[in-house]
């Protein structure tokens, strides 16, 4: 039903949640927020005052064990994300869950088999948003065989930071927390799996630079994640790809991604997602106009532009449009992919996709 309601219980209301999907939600005609958990009731009650939402409970079980529930928003580090979606999907709730996905290729597997299991209800995993509202253009690009066969790829994503020595420690520095999921490179597997399709062999390289982390009460903390990889990649399509993320790179160019053709080549700046682009002939790049109807706006104010995701989530449990970004099929190649970088590196060969 198109008009259908849909109640929304949320588990970890924190900064992605309170800045991004709450907001999306409540623009969305005939949803109602009923229910958080979050780690404490105090932080509940504080996320329930803020966005009016109906209920606090005091753990996340009771809110996926709730009649009074429809559909389950995720929003907790990835160490909770395989048990949670399991539970939720037992209570036959609809799930949306952050990225990234899972702590590992099992788990995510595990997830993804527990959804087939009831495939009336929609699973949905957070997509990497960085390019959403100018997707529509680069896959028109490469359907016209703008670039003709593709034969290279460089994408390099870099905080541009020196290396923080004195900072805090975070939960992306604690593979207990997050698993192999190093830095950003999840979601930038995606997107470039959404454009060109997955890998079929990788080698990586890592560096942990910064080994351990002190807290505001001076207790070290072990930091187990690199702060840098390296991966060389052979893709599905044919072509060879460099990917780089790192915390470490002061003053490092831009961040971008350069495809590389036979016929074409294009820079997508993810600065500004200026597209720019060249044909066989030309001397050098120029910058590609992006019409409207190819440039996705957000749904409502202060989202990301191109932002859709609690939109396509209510409209697949409506029976609107299926899920396309992303569905758990995707979160269990780029999971692999993730895993196999780590494996890569850590045994010192080459790993073979799918695993």
């Amino acid at each position: 039903m198109t008009n259908q309601t849909v109640r929304i219980g949320i588990i970890g209301a924190g900064g992605n949640f309170r800045d991004r999907h709450i907001p999306g939600f409540k623009a969305i005609e005939g949803v109602e927020l009923v229910g958080v958990a979050n780690r404490s009731r105090e932080s509940g009650q504080r996320a329930a005052a803020e966005f009016g939402i109906q209920q606090v409970f005091d753990n996340w079980v009771d809110l996926v064990e709730s009649d009074e529930i429809d559909a389950v928003a995720i929003g907790t580090w990835p160490y909770m994300h395989c048990p949670m979606t399991l539970a939720a999907l037992e209570n036959n709730k609809h799930v949306l869950t952050e990225a990234r996905m899972a702590m590992n290729a099992e788990e995510a597997h595990v997830m993804l088999e527990a959804s087939r299991l009831s495939p009336y209800l929609v699973t949905m995993i957070v997509p990497g948003p960085m390019t959403m509202s100018i997707d529509p253009m680069i896959f028109q690009l490469l359907d016209e065989q703008y670039l003709g066969d593709i034969l290279s790829v460089e994408l390099r994503v870099n905080q541009r930071n020196f290396v923080d020595l004195e900072g805090p420690p975070h939960w992306r520095q604690n593979m207990t927390f997050s698993g192999f999921n190093i830095l950003n490179m999840g979601i930038w597997a995606e997107t470039l799996m959404r454009w060109i399709g997955p890998a079929t062999k990788l080698t990586a390289m890592t560096k942990k630079v910064i080994n351990q982390r002190k807290d505001a009460q001076g207790k070290i903390h072990f930091t187990t994640v690199p702060d840098h990889v390296d991966i060389l990649a052979e893709m599905a399509c044919g072509a060879q790809a460099h990917l780089r993320f790192s915390s470490i790179t002061g003053l490092a160019p831009g961040n971008e991604v350069w495809l590389f053709g036979s016929e074409g080549t294009l820079r997508i700046n993810l600065s500004n997602l200026e597209l720019s682009g060249a044909r066989r002939g030309a001397s050098d790049l120029s910058v590609i106009d992006i019409p409207d109807n190819l440039r996705i706006a957000s749904v409502a104010s202060g989202l990301p532009p191109g932002w859709r995701v609690e939109e396509e989530f209510i409209n697949a449990i409506r029976g609107i449009e299926p899920v396309k970004y992303t569905t758990f099929e995707d979160g269990v190649r780029y999971m692999e992919f993730t895993e196999a970088v780590t494996r890569s590196a850590q045994e010192g060969k080459t790993i073979s996709l799918p695993l």
